[in-house]
């Protein structure tokens, strides 16, 4: 894709967009019936980057406060170099040091917008290959018993389910699953064990159940907790709420087998490489995850792919209507597109 040569500078926008979710989405902490995500465009010599914001009540994110951050620091790329995404990165940092997922969307927007300018899918930018042979699993939030055998329907698709845990139906949960399938699953308790006694007899359960991993039994404070299980049971544990920068994962190395990487936690792309390259310097396995999420952030991590031992990328499935297109899924596994930049474009067009 040429460059115009017309005499401009770079511009942010930014709106906030309501997706509507298929079904009520229950963690151990909250229940949703929709999200307030955030879409930015930075605009330039004729290219658009896009990139989106998925704001977490956990980390003290909403939509509204998401967008002023974005908007606070949109006139700073009329002055920096866009080609220096690593000054870039660390100018917006020292800005917006306390809101991660607006980050997130403009270094998302950032990598589209360069990889659009050399023509190349996001992939290549970063030295990764368009290799994704590990398909994503597919989530389920918790829910009474006759509701889940509904999901697990709907997820015909996915050869692995991601079942959501730690509320007082646990058991039920699982076992309404077995009744109708035995495809591996894979559970996240989002923080919601807090006795590492009744966490321990759950997780020996869940194994005689065909549980291949567990992801953030207990609360991220609670890492000497979380230590004590994860000597005693076998099966691998994977950080998600205590681990959101490169920094971070040799503090918890000794309480899990791996991490979720979510590049709304990361701060965006870049901090994810980071984490890779940390996490496979620790010998630690690396799941990719994300938010209830539209095609543009998930697209961004699904180029990340080759580098996962883990894909949990089914943001964008969960979701009435997409308003952007173009990752396709082929027995499961999310399919790289191959397209400059993210390679999705408006659902309209």
């Amino acid at each position: 894709m040429a460059l115009s040569n017309i005499k401009e500078t770079p511009e942010v926008t930014a709106k906030i967009i309501r997706l509507t979710l298929k079904h009520k989405w229950t963690l151990s902490r909250n229940t949703s019936a929709f999200k307030e995500n955030v879409l930015i465009y930075l605009r330039y010599k004729g290219i658009t980057g896009y990139g989106e914001a998925a704001p977490n009540v956990r980390y003290g994110e909403e939509a509204h406060s998401t967008i002023s951050k974005i908007e606070s620091v949109a006139p700073l790329y009329a002055e920096m170099d866009i080609f220096k995404q690593e000054a870039i990165e660390k100018r917006i940092k020292h800005e917006i040091s306390d809101n991660s997922c607006a980050r997130a969307a403009l270094d998302i927007a950032l990598m589209d917008w360069l990889a659009k300018a050399q023509n190349i899918p996001l992939y290549k930018l970063f030295g990764c290959q368009n290799k994704q042979i590990v398909p994503t699993s597919f989530s389920i939030g918790i829910d009474q018993p006759d509701i889940i055998k509904k999901k697990v329907e709907e997820a015909a698709d996915f050869q692995i389910l991601k079942v959501k845990l730690g509320g007082s139906n646990d058991r039920q949960i699982i076992e309404a699953i077995r009744a109708v399938t035995d495809k591996p699953i894979r559970v996240d308790a989002n923080e919601g064990w807090k006795d590492k006694h009744k966490a321990l007899d759950i997780i020996r359960w869940l194994k005689s159940e065909g549980v291949e991993l567990i992801e953030q039994p207990m609360p991220a404070e609670m890492l000497k907790e979380i230590t004590w299980l994860h000597e005693r049971t076998d099966v691998p544990l994977i950080a998600d709420e205590s681990v959101k920068s490169c920094g971070e994962i040799p503090q918890i190395q000794d309480a899990f087998d791996g991490i979720n990487i979510k590049l709304m936690k990361a701060g965006g792309i870049q901090e994810a490489l980071r984490m890779v390259a940390m996490a496979k310097k620790l010998n630690m396995k690396i799941m990719l995850g994300c938010m209830i999420e539209t095609s543009v952030a998930i697209s961004a991590a699904l180029h990340l792919a080759s580098q996962a031992d883990y894909i949990d990328l089914d943001g964008h499935l969960l979701i009435q209507e997409d308003p952007f297109s173009g990752i396709d899924i082929v027995n499961g596994v999310l399919q790289i597109p191959d397209k400059p930049g993210l390679g999705i474009y408006p659902a309209s067009v």
